[in-house]
């Protein structure tokens, strides 16, 4: 793609400051305390931002953790840090301070900066980790105003980096071991965003909103940059209010939404009806959504709902129901520009349309590789650059990608990823415990819920509520079991490994 001279992902806005500076380039939902940012003015808090990392003694080529809701303030500092050549760990803002740790330790950054909001869990990891921390300055609508020089935005200063430099590490996992940091480059960030672009085809004249978590590569990635890389208004929600949401889309004049399924359930059932006769697109992923609630949405909006399929590894990008083209209920789509899928045997073959096997993509958002892991990337990427994603899926004779079932346990809940080790390992630290699987059962609301079957050692007395506090106090709170069984004894293949289908299949039947 034509956009191998950008050297940074701010390169793909500061062009707006000069063309459209007094345009709106990000805000708050409406209300009295919205807060609007201009272009120029965003670029002047970026600048801000790049210069405290600076005055902190960071260096280009190190790590900074962030910690924030969907809101301007983690769009500044994500591209604040970027402009002072960082690279960023964007976690999720219910993580825990055990969770936190980890991550401090393993990506060995050198800073933590917090919202002041959700700042405890961040403060107490930083200190126990002997690390810099801060709370993120909030903006309002008075700050600072970027002074162009001669050369204009072309003029803002910002760290080069090369097409494969490290630009962020986003965490993801398997269902075995820790966490793993997906490695995503400068080069990921621009084709993804290159590539959304041509998609939905925005512009400066469409008018984005979404309510996605910006620690998620779909928020951020296929979402946010897009729509500030096409110098179109970007309206955040910190919290997702489903009536605030629909209300704003007449207000906003909103033309683009995107989200996961339990967001569009949430509308359809919680909010009135208003009036969206700018709204041309519904970008869904983050899980499987149901052809009703396709059909219930696009009545309910009179406009498209187009669900893709990507990873944190791929950088959310891979297939996606066309917007100006057949899209298929069912489908996840074709492959997207720049993106090959193939569906392969147990041995790599290529498989024939209609036939079942594990989905692979190729394409310019494909990350580096695991962080510090060099043996779990080598088992998912090959020399090729074909990623395996784990997942079992189908291609039709068009080329249209169908999602069959999940290699891995992972469990989606409500459109966040729950990783069944993570939780599993915090279980067995409970005096009792002897045996624990956590599975993902069907759930009408969330897609999946978290469910916990234990068996206890001999004599051990423990009830769900135990479980539970002991859970909240060490898991963030998606990732808590709603779910709480117990048994003598787990059900066990030959070799004494635990058969989670087995569970999934016994509670899906008795739920």
């Amino acid at each position: 793609m034509a956009a191998t001279l950008r050297t940074s992902i701010v390169d793909l806005l500061v062009p707006w400051a000069e063309t459209i500076p007094d345009s709106i380039a990000v805000r708050t939902p409406p209300g009295p305390d919205r807060v609007s940012l201009t272009q120029l003015r965003f670029l002047g808090e970026i600048g801000a931002a790049r210069d405290r990392y600076r005055a902190a003694g960071l260096n280009p080529g190190e790590r900074t953790v962030l910690i924030a809701p969907s809101c301007p303030e983690f769009l500044i500092e994500f591209l604040g840090a970027h402009a002072a050549g960082l690279a960023v760990v964007a976690v999720n803002p219910l993580s825990t301070a055990r969770e936190l740790m980890y991550i401090l330790e393993d990506s060995e950054a050198r800073r933590l900066v917090a919202h002041p909001a959700m700042a405890e869990a961040g403060r107490l990891a930083a200190s126990e980790k002997d690390i810099g921390f801060d709370t993120l300055p909030l903006v309002g609508n008075e700050g600072p105003i970027l002074q162009l020089g001669d050369g204009g935005a072309a003029d803002f200063d910002r760290v080069e980096f090369e097409w494969d430099d490290l630009a962020a590490l986003l965490y993801t996992s398997g269902t075995t071991g820790k966490p793993k940091g997906a490695m995503l480059s400068l080069g990921n960030f621009i084709a993804t965003t290159d590539i959304v672009k041509e998609m939905t085809q925005t512009s400066p004249d469409d008018r984005s909103a979404t309510g996605l978590p910006l620690f998620h590569v779909f928020g951020l990635a296929d979402m946010a940059l897009p729509a500030l890389s096409a110098g179109a208004p970007l309206t955040l929600f910190p919290r997702w209010d489903p009536q605030a949401f629909v209300d704003a889309l007449t207000e906003d004049e909103i033309s683009i939404i995107s989200g996961v399924p339990t967001m569009w359930m949430s509308v359809l059932t919680n909010a009135d009806g208003a009036a969206t006769p700018n709204l041309r697109l519904v970008s869904s992923g983050g899980a499987a959504i149901a052809g009703e609630v396709i059909r219930k949405v696009e009545a309910r909006f009179s406009a498209p709902v187009a669900e893709g399929y990507g990873l944190t590894e791929t950088a959310g990008l891979g297939t996606f129901n066309p917007l100006f083209g057949t899209r298929k209920v069912g489908s996840v789509g074709p492959s997207t520009p720049g993106f090959q899928v193939k569906v392969i045997d147990p041995d790599g073959a290529s498989l024939p349309a209609g036939e079942v096997g594990e989905v692979v993509l190729r394409g310019p958002a494909v990350m580096l590789g695991y962080w510090k892991k060099p043996e779990a990337t080598a088992e998912v990427l090959d020399d090729d650059g074909w990623f395996r994603t784990g997942d079992l899926g189908k291609l039709d004779d068009d080329g249209y990608l169908f999602i069959v079932d999940r290699i891995k346990d992972l469990i989606i809940h409500g459109g966040y990823n729950v990783y069944p080790r993570e939780v599993e390992e915090v279980l067995y630290e409970i005096p009792g415990v002897a045996q624990a699987s956590v599975v993902g059962t069907p759930d009408e609301k969330y897609g999946q819920q978290v469910t916990a079957v234990i068996a206890l050692s001999p004599g051990a007395h423990l009830d769900a509520a135990e479980v539970d506090r002991f859970a909240r106090e060490n898991l963030a709170a998606y990732k808590i079991p709603r779910i709480i069984e117990f048994v003598e004894e787990l059900p066990k293949g030959p070799s004494g490994k635990i058969l989670k289908r087995e569970i999934v299949r016994m509670y899906t039947q008795t739920s």
